[in-house]
């Protein structure tokens, strides 16, 4: 699964925003909507009304799913009576057990209009659902377009604009009593209809069973937060400095490794390559050292959200350029698109049902590999084709009886051979190793095959369901797509 082959998942939203890029703090109150742009005010929503919305609560409407730490699941959804696009996040029936508490937070973080935020604008809680309400963002998430993209790398100007947003949407929040934010990563920034990156609101609350805990990512923790198991609104400019890192190199740079990559380094060391030198060496360095001061260990250290947005409005590059133009996307349109439609193997790899792909590569045997190339001389034949093909064998046989352990073992020899390569047995193996709770070997495997047979659907659903049980799910709906690409191919030929 490449790095800029792979795709990543969800959560759109819909909105407007000037094209004004270097609006400072004092405009808008740093981007808080003017009276003719207002959202209608936070409004409690009925369950039957939000389950309209999202078509009962189907699968094919979600958009972003987390864990057991953060048990909930976002939708995406229509307002019958008005024909809104809105994002509907419903929290797992045992998160907040108590409703007054859950209600007098959403109205506070309702409270909040500003165009750096994906607003909140609703809730609801009957009975034991709890439900939050926000604008729909249609065009997906910063991880998306920075980490995943498909027709061009994100721009060295959008990127400044990105951070200047991402700047003074904390500093309003901080403005507004609401410093504290928590998990702010790549998959919290959301792009609106202009193309204009959007802080989502869901961040802001208060995210656990006892309605305390803010962080519930170790991914996306500062450093005081695995001593004292507490955020700061120190700890989000610390987050906020990963995300300049983000932006330079391309790539998701985990908190605990941040500091310790940068420094003592050329910036051009970590530079993203896609950039190909369109980007000023000034500005890079200055970036890099905003971050430094962002990542300082000590959190009295670190500088706050208003003079972030000082420093980072110096920054900004084609400021009248809309936002839509630089991220190279259509203007205007606020509709998500069309649900996946999912194969039998694509719905088990999304179930992680184990059984039934192991059901499925058992009935299709091994036609895919068909026409993949195995060289071999005649001494090669003669000498060592039937220990091979008897250790294949013997894999096959036990990987039917699902003794999955013996499997491995066969399979292994078999690949160690190396007089034949089959992605076929590299699919079985990956999947005996996720029988045996072995996911990392299982990834390896599942990319084994996709390098042997770069387009067989296949590979990229065993991917899928490998990063599922790794609880990487929006790289693993990502595979879901790429799997169903070739797949649909496939079925055209």
């Amino acid at each position: 699964m490449g790095a800029r082959c792979s795709k990543i998942s969800f959560c759109w939203w819909h909105s407007h925003l000037k094209p004004s890029v270097l609006q400072s703090s004092s405009d808008l109150e740093n981007g808080e909507k003017n009276d003719k742009n207002a959202l209608p005010s936070f409004t409690e929503y009925s369950f039957e009304e939000l389950k309209a919305a999202t078509n009962g609560f189907s699968p094919e409407n979600i958009v972003s799913e987390h864990g057991e730490k953060a048990p909930n699941v976002v939708y995406r959804g229509r307002l019958h009576h008005t024909g809104s696009w809105i994002a509907v996040k419903r929290f797992n029936k045992s998160a907040w057990p108590d409703s007054r508490q859950f209600m007098d937070e959403a109205r506070t973080v309702g409270n909040l209009r500003s165009e750096r935020l994906a607003n909140l604008i609703g809730c609801c809680c009957e009975s034991e659902e709890r439900l939050l309400v926000a604008e729909f963002m249609p065009n997906e998430t910063l991880a998306k377009h920075l980490f995943h993209w498909e027709n061009q790398p994100m721009k060295w100007a959008m990127r400044l604009r990105v951070a200047l947003y991402l700047a003074q949407a904390l500093e309003y929040c901080s403005s507004k009593g609401r410093a504290l934010y928590h998990d702010l990563n790549a998959y919290r920034v959301l792009f609106d209809q202009d193309g204009n990156p959007r802080l989502s609101c869901f961040g802001l609350m208060k995210n656990s069973r006892d309605g305390k805990s803010y962080s519930t990512n170790l991914a996306f923790t500062p450093p005081e937060y695995l001593r004292t198991g507490r955020v700061t609104p120190e700890s989000v400019v610390y987050s906020f400095g990963t995300m300049l890192l983000d932006l330079l190199s391309g790539k998701h740079i985990p908190p605990s490794h941040a500091l310790d990559l940068i420094r003592g380094k050329n910036f051009l060391m970590l530079m993203d390559s896609c950039l190909e030198g369109h980007f000023s060496n000034d500005d890079g360095t200055e970036l890099v050292r905003l971050a430094t001061r962002c990542l300082q260990y000590e959190a009295r250290e670190r500088p706050n959200a208003k003079s972030l947005v000082t420093a980072l409005l110096s920054l900004q590059k084609d400021s009248e350029v809309p936002s839509y133009v630089l991220m190279g996307i259509s203007h205007g349109s606020a509709s998500p698109v069309e649900p996946l439609l999912l194969t039998p193997m694509g719905e088990a790899c999304l179930r992680m049902d184990l059984t039934a792909i192991h059901e499925m590569l058992e009935k299709a045997g091994y036609k895919d590999d068909e026409g993949i190339a195995n060289e071999l001389s005649f001494q090669m034949w003669t000498n060592q084709m039937q220990e091979t093909l008897n250790s294949k064998k013997q894999g096959d046989a036990a990987f039917r009886a699902k003794d999955f352990t013996t499997a491995i073992d066969c399979y292994t020899q078999f690949v160690d051979g190396g007089t034949m390569v089959s992605p076929t047995v590299y699919a079985r193996r990956c999947l005996a190793y996720l029988m045996s709770e072995m996911a990392q070997e299982a990834l390896g495997d599942a990319m084994q095959a996709h390098v042997v047979s770069p387009e067989w659907p296949t590979a990229f659903y065993l991917q899928a369901a490998v990063l599922f049980t790794l609880g990487m799910d929006n790289d693993a709906q990502e595979s879901l797509k790429e799997a169903t690409k070739f797949e649909a191919k496939r079925n055209k030929n």
